[in-house]
C-alpha cells in the first residue's frame, strides 16, 4: 500500500476515536490518536472529557512496550498542544518518549498553539507531516475552528413542520409534529451542541425542559433564553436549576446556582453581540430551536451555519407558518426516519 493511503487509514482509525468525546469535550476540539510500529497499531486514545487527558496521552499510556516508541509514528487529529492549560503539553510528551514521527491532520488555530506545536516536534528532531485529510479534520471540528477562528459559535438551526408548512396550530399551541424515533435523534443533536437557544415565546407555549434526556448517558447543553422583558416565572421548567441555564434580558443581571441573567442592549446588532458573549463563555456551538420569529432574525443577520429540517407527513392545512430555508443554501443530506424527512443544509 502507498504511503499515502496508509497514512490516510490511520488518520481515519484516529477520526473514528476522535468522535468518540463528541459530547463531552467542548470547549476543546474533538482528537484522536494512534500510534503505529511496523504497520501495526500498538496503542490509541481519545480525548475523553474537557479537562482531563488529551488523547496522545491516553494513546502513550495504552501502549504495553513503550521502547517501541522510538521507532513508532504517530498519527493525530490536531497539531499536539505546546502549552501548560489543564493538562501539560502533549507536544513535550512525544518529544520526552523520542517518537520517530508524528502526522497531523490540522493545525491547532489557538493562538496558544497555532504552529508552535509542530515546531516544538521539529526542533526536537521528529519528522513531522501535516494535512493529511485535512478537509475532514475541518468538518470534524468545524465548531471549534468556527469559533477560534471568527469569535462566534457554530450556529445550528433546527425545526419541525408538517408536510404543508406548518409549525404549531392557528392558536400557537404547540404540535407533535415528528415522531418517537425522531425526537430521539432531536435530543442526540442536542447532546453533540454546547448550547439550545429559544425565545420568550417557546417558553410560554411550550414549557420545554431544553435537555437530552431522551439521549442515554448525554452531557445536557446550557439552555439559552431571550427574554427580552422577562415575561417567563419561575414556575417554568427552565427555571428548575438542573442544568446550565442564561437568560438574556434587558433588565437584569444576577447570578444563582446554574442560572445566570445577563443584561445585554436589545439594539442593532444585538445576536451577534449575544453570540460573541457566548463563546466568551466557552459555548462553542448552539442549536436554535425557535421559534419562527427568532429563527428569521438569524437568517436576516446571515448569523447561522447549519439548517436542520425534519418534515413529518402530517397534514394540518392552517396553523403557524414554519421559517423558509433561505435561497442558495445547499442541501447536503436528506434521510428518512420512519414518516420523518430530515433536510440538512450548510451554507
Amino acid at each position: 500500500m502507498e504511503r499515502q493511503n496508509v497514512d490516510q487509514v490511520f488518520m481515519e482509525r484516529a477520526f473514528h476515536l476522535a468522535a468518540l468525546g463528541r459530547e463531552w469535550v467542548s470547549p476543546n476540539p474533538m482528537v484522536g490518536c494512534v500510534i503505529v510500529h511496523d504497520g501495526l497499531i500498538i496503542g490509541e486514545g481519545f480525548h475523553q472529557k474537557y479537562g482531563e487527558a488529551h488523547a496522545e496521552v491516553n494513546a502513550v499510556n495504552s501502549v504495553v512496550n513503550k521502547e517501541l516508541l522510538p521507532e513508532s509514528t504517530v498519527y493525530v487529529t490536531l497539531e499536539p498542544c505546546s502549552h501548560f492549560g489543564k493538562t501539560p503539553p502533549c507536544a513535550d510528551l512525544l518529544i520526552k518518549h523520542k517518537v520517530k514521527k508524528v502526522v497531523v491532520c490540522n493545525l491547532d488555530p489557538f493562538p496558544q498553539v497555532s504552529g508552535n506545536g509542530i515546531k516544538k516536534l521539529q526542533d526536537a528532531g521528529i519528522e513531522v507531516v501535516t494535512g493529511v485529510l485535512a478537509t475532514e479534520g475541518e468538518e470534524l471540528n468545524k465548531r471549534f475552528f468556527k469559533a477560534q477562528r471568527t469569535g462566534l459559535p457554530y450556529v445550528v438551526i433546527k425545526w419541525a413542520e408538517t408536510s404543508d408548512g406548518f409549525v404549531a396550530q392557528k392558536n400557537g399551541n404547540p404540535l407533535a409534529i415528528s415522531n418517537t424515533t425522531t425526537n430521539i435523534t432531536v435530543h442526540r443533536w442536542r447532546a453533540e451542541e454546547a448550547g439550545i437557544l429559544v425565545g420568550t415565546n417557546t417558553v410560554l407555549t411550550d414549557n420545554p425542559q431544553l435537555n437530552a434526556r431522551n439521549w442515554p448517558e448525554s452531557n445536557n447543553p446550557t439552555r439559552i433564553i431571550i427574554d427580552k422583558n422577562l415575561r417567563i416565572n419561575g414556575d417554568f421548567n427552565v427555571f428548575d436549576q438542573k442544568q446550565n441555564t442564561l437568560i438574556y434580558n434587558l433588565h437584569k443581571k444576577q447570578t444563582d446556582e446554574n442560572l445566570e441573567f445577563i443584561q445585554i442592549n436589545f439594539e442593532e446588532g444585538f445576536l451577534k453581540n449575544m453570540l460573541s458573549d457566548l463563546k466568551n463563555r466557552g459555548i462553542n456551538s448552539i442549536l436554535v430551536e425557535g421559534g419562527p420569529q427568532i429563527i428569521q432574525s438569524f437568517f436576516e443577520e446571515q448569523l447561522y451555519d447549519e439548517i436542520r429540517v425534519v418534515k413529518s407527513d402530517m397534514v394540518l392545512k392552517e396553523g403557524v407558518s414554519a421559517p423558509k430555508v433561505p435561497s442558495g443554501i445547499p442541501l447536503v443530506k436528506n434521510y428518512s426516519i420512519l414518516n420523518d424527512q430530515i433536510f440538512i443544509f450548510t451554507r
